[in-house]
């Protein structure tokens, strides 16, 4: 049948292509859909990889696992799908451009939307000298100055976070709203440079390397590493709410924690869709443990 796959993967970000390069030398029909928008496009550097001891940025690491995947017949597709749905011939995809695809199987590793300032000039900073996830960047500001650009709590936590790295952090909270008083107590106790400012600009050299930011009054706070958390990231989690899958209370898909198998039968999820740390480790760990466990399904 013409658009019938073993396997569609929605999303080709580190979960989904991880996933495509087992599925693939399992020798499975397998499609990836790709809206090339995910937010492994926007990381410059990934830093804490192992066997990437320099870092290795998400474009780099997707080229690389498309054409890994693609030496195992993989097939690949830029489309975005728009409504999924659980049929008696399988699961039936339709997509922006008007395609029709059928599978037996589904993986969805359609990620997280990041929520980002309103300067583009950021863009090219992150993973290099801006931020997301203390996690993962918290040592590149290893006894550096770094500002936070955040809101509310949100930005205060990660703040104080950024404390076991280094001392020297300025939050300015674009919210400007006024913080509960355990909150801005914390902040005092740390020591915390504290600003309830808009930014007028940002500074940025070379493309990639931020310098500072320039606050409404006037104000300029120079730094050459920065840290976002503004809030409000999306999880794209409506294809799974359209196929009946449980997710949590902020829209994280949940599933089984041995197969990556979601409550509705044939349907996985891998990556930052599903609750857990968004690491991109993590993401390669549970892309090829979905696909371990779809082709035992497939074997049926």
């Amino acid at each position: 049948m013409e658009n019938y796959y073993d396997c569609i993967i929605i999303g080709g970000g580190i979960a989904g292509l991880q996933a495509a390069i087992q599925l693939g030398r399992y020798c499975h029909q397998t499609l990836v859909i790709d809206s090339n928008d995910g937010r492994s496009n926007l990381c410059n550097r990934y830093h804490n990889l192992l066997g990437w001891p320099e870092g290795v940025s998400g474009e780099e690491l997707r080229l690389s696992g498309k054409k890994q995947a693609m030496r195992y017949d993989v097939q690949f597709v830029a489309d975005y799908v728009i409504s999924a749905a659980k049929q008696d011939q399988g699961i039936i995809l339709n997509t922006k451009s008007g395609e029709c695809y059928q599978c037996k199987t589904v993986l969805l590793a359609t990620g997280i939307k990041d929520h980002l300032p309103s300067f583009p000039e950021l863009i090219g900073c992150l993973g290099i000298s801006v931020y997301i996830c203390p996690d993962c960047d918290g040592y590149e500001v290893k006894d550096s100055r770094v500002i936070v650009i955040g809101r509310g709590e949100a930005g205060a936590n990660l703040a104080c976070t950024l404390i076991h790295w280094t001392k020297d952090v300025v939050y300015v909270d674009e919210e400007m709203k006024v913080l509960p008083t355990k909150t801005k107590r914390k902040l005092q106790e740390l020591e915390l440079t504290y600003k309830n400012e808009q930014i007028e600009k940002v500074f940025v050299e070379e493309k990639s390397q931020f310098k500072g930011i320039e606050l409404q009054s006037g104000e300029v706070v120079y730094a050459n590493h920065c840290f976002l958390a503004l809030g409000g990231n999306k999880v794209q989690s409506h294809l799974a709410e359209q196929l009946g899958v449980y997710t949590t209370e902020n829209n994280h898909v949940l599933t089984n924690h041995r197969t990556k198998e979601t409550n509705v039968e044939n349907v996985w999820a891998a990556g930052d869709l599903v609750a857990h740390s968004e690491q991109a480790a993590v993401a390669m760990g549970e892309g090829v443990q979905a696909a371990i466990w779809i082709h035992k399904r497939l074997l049926v």
